[in-house]
């Protein structure tokens, strides 16, 4: 697998996405503080949300092939700033989650322009209730 960070706001289902992935039990937990699985960085919210925590996440992102910008579909309220991903100098995919609860496409629209506008050029678009998504999210990050 390749080593991936997740960036994106509180509560938009990066801790989540991780036990996902790596096989835990899918349970609630606030990330107070950068989290390492195997594959995978967990940070908290509160770093894209403060713009003071933007060297963390550039300092973490140094152990990451890949930086994959979080956002949940029903928040078009975003903190990833346009051209955010050149910050990082790699590969940044986005990912919107919890398509699960989507009421309308409206919202898919604008949240990937939002994270085009970042600079991602390649969209997941998963659920982890579903799993929706999930197996071309896993095919491309190599998870075994």
């Amino acid at each position: 697998m390749k080593k991936v960070i997740f960036i994106g706001k509180s509560g938009c289902g990066k801790t989540s996405l991780c036990q996902k992935l790596h096989g835990e039990e899918v349970k609630y937990k606030k990330t107070q503080s950068v989290e390492m699985f195997i594959n995978s960085i967990d940070t908290p919210g509160e770093y894209l949300e403060n713009r003071s925590y933007y060297s963390a996440l550039i300092v973490t992102s140094v152990d990451a092939e890949i930086i994959a910008l979080v956002q949940e579909c029903g928040d078009i309220e975003t903190k990833i700033p346009p051209a955010f991903s050149c910050t990082f100098g790699k590969e940044v995919i986005g990912i919107i989650t919890k398509i699960d609860k989507l009421t309308t496409d409206s919202n898919i629209d604008i949240i990937e322009n939002q994270l085009i506008m970042s600079g991602v050029k390649k969209i997941f678009k998963i659920s982890i209730i579903t799993e929706e998504g999930l197996p071309e999210l896993i095919e491309y990050l190599h998870i075994k």
